[in-house]
């Protein structure tokens, strides 16, 4: 790839802005290449894991999809092992969760896919440690990207200074034949470009005005357990169209639950203690706001707003320069509420490793960018094919075009079926979990349950037993 790095694919020298899981993640795949890589981090990276300022929704329920640890592993071997060692939950879906969607309860068959859902502090720690362990890759903390060098055809280096220094006091460059921006849906370099005389990409943007608050809990006693009922490890109620409102409760490390609400533009969840209680009776089950009135609040409840979907086309026509990179949210971000941001970083990782091995052509970034948004399609055709359909949704990527109703009527009823079909149930989650394409949903059998195949029974109220599982006999009373 003549553009990074003299002809080889490889570049020599490297800066990658923002050391969240993308920023690590593309650090360890650049260095396989036999890169020296420059972390710049505005925030100093604790030694322990806890929350840091520069990662905005790090106090908000994460899980990492059944994909994103396929591919963690490829890049990190012996990384879900080590999550696992220190206490990260594996949840199967959807034999350890009582999920109401599409108006019914989810049965709670054998489980064909599994989420791992620790505290975000505890995953970028295990990534961090594995990714700076290679010697490659050094960190520059408490320090800001405030531009780039270069010109319109070839970006060379980074402008950086001390967070906190005023002015332009502090300033200095960072040379590199590739610079990776991964700071987040938030990134400055739309604009930096532009300083250099680049044309600026097309954005594809469409935004639900979905918010969300999270607070950290430890669970309550259960009423049912005296009778011999089922544990759970969590629940989720999953917002459409017709019911706005959703819900997770999901385990981190240490025995604790996270627990996440989420409401659209004008009926956000608020933080304070009882609203976030009392928010809770509007799901479409007293469940949570049950289970919320027994458990323990060990932290405070933290709000988040921005949750709009955005994809930049750096992959589209345009003079833009050489040596420049955007992957994770900066390429590409997600409504969170569908789980993928951490994955999708992990598989643009996997997918700029495969493309810095390449020999290049003229198009060597824009090729980049083209795999790298090919991995993050599925994703985003989940994300914006859903959110396409909640009221009040804007952006230029909003509206439904005639082409895709016929699609959207066939997603509808997958979502009616998938809670008591076991078939069609695992066919989307494979789906959602990016671990098959979509086209797993119009196999032969999948397809002549989801239009031919009767109305699947499913529970009129939350599964507390798994499937199976006898009612035990109630206990006699001695007397």
């Amino acid at each position: 790839m003549r553009e990074v790095g003299g002809g080889t694919g490889t570049p020599r020298r490297a800066v990658v802005i923002g050391s969240g899981v993308a920023g690590l993640t593309a650090a360890r795949a650049i260095a396989d290449r036999g890169a020296r890589v420059t972390l710049v981090e505005r925030d100093r990276l604790p030694k322990a894991p806890v929350h840091r300022a520069g990662v905005p929704q790090g106090r908000h329920t994460h899980v990492l999809l059944e994909g994103g640890q396929r591919a963690l592993e490829r890049l990190l071997p012996g990384a879900v092992g080590e999550l696992l060692d220190r206490g990260a939950p594996r949840v199967g879906m959807p034999e350890d969760v009582l999920q109401w969607q599409s108006d019914g309860w989810y049965r709670r068959t054998a489980a064909t896919a599994h989420l791992l859902t620790p505290s975000r502090p505890l995953l970028e720690s295990v990534v961090r440690r594995r990714v700076l362990a290679g010697g490659r890759v050094e960190t520059v903390e408490g320090t800001e990207a405030v531009g780039l060098t270069g010109d319109a055809e070839r970006v060379t280096g980074v402008v950086v200074r001390e967070r906190g220094s005023e002015g332009g006091g502090g300033r200095r460059e960072v040379p590199a034949d590739l610079v990776v921006d991964a700071s987040g849906r938030g990134s400055r370099a739309p604009h930096w470009l532009t300083e250099l005389g680049a044309d600026p990409a097309p954005e594809e943007r469409l935004d639900t005005g979905l918010a969300y608050t999270s607070r950290l809990y430890r669970a309550g006693p259960d009423p049912e357990e005296g009778a011999g009922a089922a544990r759970y490890a969590g629940q989720y109620v999953v917002p459409d169209p017709g019911q706005v409102y959703g819900a997770v409760v999901l385990p981190v490390e240490s025995g604790l639950h996270l627990v996440t609400l989420s409401g659209l533009r004008g009926c956000e969840p608020p933080t304070d203690d009882e609203g976030f209680t009392a928010f809770a009776a509007r799901l479409p089950h007293p469940l949570v706001r049950e289970w919320l009135s027994r458990a323990e609040p060990v932290s405070e409840a933290h709000g988040f707003r921005d949750t709009a979907n955005i994809r930049r086309r750096y992959d589209r026509p345009g003079r833009r320069p050489a040596g420049f990179v955007a992957t994770g949210d900066s390429l590409c971000a997600f409504n969170p509420v569908y789980g993928q941001g951490m994955t999708v970083a992990v598989l643009n990782a996997l997918a700029l490793r495969e493309e810095l091995g390449r020999r290049d052509g003229a198009e060597a970034s824009r090729r980049v960018h083209r795999a790298l948004l090919r991995s993050s399609r599925q994703a985003w055709a989940i994300s914006a094919g859903a959110d396409k359909n909640m009221p009040g949704a804007t952006g230029n990527a909003a509206g439904t075009r005639a082409v895709e109703r016929p699609l959207t009527l066939y997603m509808a009823r997958v979502q009616r079926r998938a809670g008591g079909d076991p078939l069609v149930g695992a066919a989307f989650r494979a789906v959602l979990g990016l671990v098959a394409p979509p086209r797993a949903l119009f196999a032969p059998r999948v397809l002549r349950a989801v239009l031919l195949g009767p109305d699947p029974a499913v529970p009129d109220r939350p599964p507390l037993r798994r499937e199976g599982e006898e009612t035990p006999e109630p206990t006699p009373e001695r007397g």
